[in-house]
């Protein structure tokens, strides 16, 4: 399969998704948001699941690309850059295709292809915060009597826990935010640091 068609497929999953949601996403309402037809997808994809399952390596990829490796920023700011970026809406339809994430998170349980795609997402998330406070250890920005490890962890579960909230009962991930930065700034972080990723 071409790249472009690739691209195209993974659009359209991710458009019908947002309008039919998880349970009730049939082949046809991927095939309506592409050019290519039914049959099309099914050559390329014997079912929804395994459609499915590219889709979620296909976001795994791009959300690799877009963490990138340590960049030139201070660890300080990239600490609070990066967990308030996982805590920030990101365009339109953003709620209901994170809505039809959680039904399809629901099926990991039972489903190990799932269950696979969103660990190795879980892992990256967990890998990126230890890497940042570490580097933030060495550079004297973090306080050094933290554990990377276990930082990391309770990271990762307040983000993982406010993005469910915010599907399910429809908390603030602004509330959110703040508290974990509040968090950061308290317990994390040197505070003239945290003074100077404010800026």
């Amino acid at each position: 399969m071409s790249e472009d068609t690739t691209e195209e497929l993974m659009g359209a999953t991710y458009r019908a998704l947002c309008k039919h949601g998880y349970a009730s996403l049939r082949m046809q309402d991927i095939a309506d948001e592409s050019t290519k037809s039914k049959a099309a997808l099914h050559y390329h994809y014997e079912s929804k699941h395994d459609l499915l399952v590219a889709f979620l390596e296909h976001l795994y990829e791009q959300f690799e690309a877009d963490i990138g490796a340590d960049c030139g920023d201070d660890p300080a700011t990239q600490l609070v850059t990066f967990v308030e970026d996982r805590l920030t809406p990101r365009g339109d339809g953003q709620k209901e295709f994170q809505t039809a994430l959680l039904e399809i998170k629901a099926q990991a349980p039972y489903d190990e292809a799932y269950r696979e795609r969103l660990t190795e997402f879980d892992q990256l998330i967990f890998d990126r915060l230890r890497s940042i406070l570490q580097r933030g250890i060495d550079h004297g920005v973090v306080d050094d009597e933290i554990e990377p490890e276990d930082t990391a962890a309770f990271l990762v579960e307040h983000i993982n826990g406010a993005q469910l909230r915010n599907v399910t009962v429809g908390a603030s991930l602004e509330t959110a935010r703040h508290r974990l930065r509040t968090y950061l700034t308290e317990q994390v972080l040197v505070a003239s640091e945290m003074e100077h990723s404010d800026e």
